[in-house]
């Protein structure tokens, strides 16, 4: 069954979710949401449940493989910032 809800827009353009929606949309504080744009409707999906769907979808390389995601994007942000010439 469809559940209707109305939410109003601020003068900020911001629109707030009303509780019982956000309670039954299993969204946390904070967390990302993906807004798309589908005819004259918005939808919006949490960006976890997109990464869950596309977990696996990529192949992760040989001298990554096993190594702590954390210790990765570190790496590559040094990386990234030494070919720039700034100080991390």
């Amino acid at each position: 069954m469809q559940m209707t809800y109305i939410a109003t827009i601020t003068s900020r353009g911001q629109l707030t979710i009303p509780a019982e929606l956000f309670r039954k949309s299993n969204l946390r504080r904070g967390e990302k949401v993906i807004l798309s744009i589908d005819g004259d409707q918005i939808k919006m999906q949490s960006s976890l449940d997109l990464l869950n769907k596309l977990a696996g979808s990529v192949k992760v390389p040989d001298h990554l493989r096993g190594r702590d995601i954390d210790e990765v994007i570190e790496e590559a942000k040094r990386s990234y910032f030494r070919k720039k010439g700034a100080m991390i």
